[in-house]
């Protein structure tokens, strides 16, 4: 056998008493076990013909030429352990990223029935229109441990369970087995990475005693209210108005399908309860107001969805036309609008949806809106369902009217006022109503913070096109009711001196008249 670079001569000995045969093969070079038929016969006779390696040396080449092949068979093997591993790592990263965007979908799809947090866009206001005074519904405000001005309402909800039960005819285990069921199904409509904190041991009690306040609350804001146990009734009566303003927040709502677990059991005409509420933002209730229809394909995510989405309305409007403008204002104000011949005006309506501008004589033209009466608990609702359509509307060019109407009318008013003056002429026009709310001065602050909101809502689209529109087609028209609009004050007492001119011509012709006579 021929080993390369290796040439042998033996000294004084025979080469037929040794034999020398390959054991195994290794990746095509032989890994060599040399037998010896008689040691003694070698000695230390073998010796170097030239400087070519000995035998020994190439024993040591062979074991190392083994034992580097080894290394190489280990190197391949590791790096096929490495290629596996980071093969293994991409597919969990992937199922990670399936996952991630899994619950991404999840949490979209079911977008319009979560409980938001407060909108990043609205942080900016003062913390009256997103943190509870009296009582915390929910975990977002509980929190590891309930601040002190919210325990005393704790004591409240048991007293309302109680009742709850009590009044409903059924076991408590029954009306709270129930009520167990569909706290399972809400809790993945809160917030994932607070609820991964709170274990099924705090939340569901918590969902059992908030829904079963909310249900007696319900029922105290309709004539069933009369029925009620006298001390609960008594605490809602005291407790009105931060009661309104509490269970109105965007982030202290408790799912409805919770709540109507438990009006299974006690029910509520929701009838009432809406019509109650209908009149809320204006200062006139109606006695003999005709009873709501309700809309039995609406599925309301919370109690602040309920109501805003009665109070909002729907829209006569369904085909907007796309008129081709060079270019269009984003605002106006109402001294612009004054100017163009556009007046302001109360329209009869409790549904915020309905704002538009309608014809109303040859120069002039009214942007109507529905009234309002401004006070603090009434701005939080407003705030709050402008929240909501926010949080759940995610492309509002493409969403109906009714999704962004609240954002809407509240963008409507707070272009108009930039002064004092200009909420005094609200309450000229009667769009501001009632003498109780906020002063002028606390209006205007309202409205002027109002201009943070994002410039969304199609309906407030609609109506800067309708300026727009008024403005191109009335081109003449305008300049005319401008020229009059700017300069009354002078024409006006023009209008004074020609009368008084003519007054007193007319005196000296009855004079003369009378001398000839």
């Amino acid at each position: 056998m021929e080993l390369p670079s290796a040439a042998w001569v033996p000294c004084n000995i025979q080469m037929d008493n040794w034999t020398m045969e390959p054991a195994v093969w290794v990746s095509g070079f032989p890994a060599v076990e040399y037998q010896y038929a008689a040691t003694e016969i070698f000695g230390n006779c073998l010796q170097i013909s030239d400087p070519s390696p000995s035998i020994g040396r190439l024993v040591e080449y062979a074991q190392a030429t083994q034992h580097d092949l080894i290394k190489v068979a280990e190197a391949q093997e590791f790096e096929v352990d490495m290629n596996n591993m980071e093969a293994k790592i991409r597919d969990n990263t992937i199922c990670a990223f399936q996952g991630t965007a899994q619950e991404f979908k999840d949490d979209m799809d079911t977008m319009r029935m979560k409980i938001h947090r407060y909108p990043a866009s609205l942080r900016g206001f003062d913390e009256w229109y997103s943190v509870p005074r009296m009582v915390a519904m929910g975990p977002y405000h509980h929190g590891c441990v309930l601040q002190d001005h919210l325990k005393q309402v704790e004591k409240v909800k048991y007293v309302a369970a109680y009742h709850c039960v009590m009044e409903s005819g059924h076991s408590l285990q029954e009306v709270y087995d129930a009520v167990v069921s569909a706290a399972h199904v809400a809790r993945r409509l809160y917030d994932n990475d607070l609820m991964a904190g709170i274990s099924d041991g705090d939340f569901l009690p918590m969902m059992f005693y908030d829904a079963c306040f909310l249900v007696q609350y319900m029922l105290w804001c309709t004539p069933a209210a009369t029925e009620m146990e006298a001390s609960l009734r008594s605490f809602f009566d005291f407790n009105r108005k931060v009661l309104r303003h509490d269970l109105m927040l965007l982030e202290n709502q408790i799912p409805w399908l919770v709540v109507e677990t438990v009006m299974r059991f006690r029910p509520v005409e929701l009838v009432d309860f809406v019509a109650d509420w209908r009149h809320y933002l204006k200062d006139r209730k109606v006695l003999e107001e005709k009873l709501i229809v309700l809309d039995n394909s609406y599925e309301p995510p919370h109690l602040l969805g309920l109501l805003r989405f009665y109070m909002v309305g729907r829209s006569n409007t369904r085909v907007h036309t796309r008129d081709k403008f060079n270019s269009i204002s984003v605002s106006v104000s109402a001294i612009e609008l004054a100017e163009i011949g556009i007046t302001l005006t109360a329209k009869e309506t409790r549904e915020l949806i309905h704002m538009g501008i309608s014809k109303k004589g040859i120069l002039s033209a009214e942007l109507s809106l529905a009234p309002l009466s401004l006070d603090d608990e009434r701005a939080s609702f407003l705030i709050n369902m402008a929240a909501l359509e926010l949080c759940t509307t995610s492309n509002f060019g493409e969403a109906g009217d009714e999704d962004s109407a609240v954002c809407s009318y509240l963008l409507l008013l707070s272009m108009l006022v930039h002064r004092e003056e200009d909420v005094q002429e609200l309450r000229t026009k009667h769009l501001l109503q009632g003498g109780a709310g906020l002063i002028n001065k606390d209006s205007l602050g309202f409205f002027t913070s109002l201009q943070s909101l994002p410039l969304r809502g199609l309906c407030y689209g609609r109506v800067m096109v309708e300026i727009e529109r008024y403005k191109v087609k009335r081109r003449i028209r305008i300049m005319v009711h401008a020229f009059i609009y700017r300069n009354k004050r002078t024409i006006l007492t023009a209008i004074s001196v020609i009368g008084v001119l003519v007054s007193i011509l007319g005196t000296l012709m009855s004079l003369k008249s009378k001398s000839k006579i």
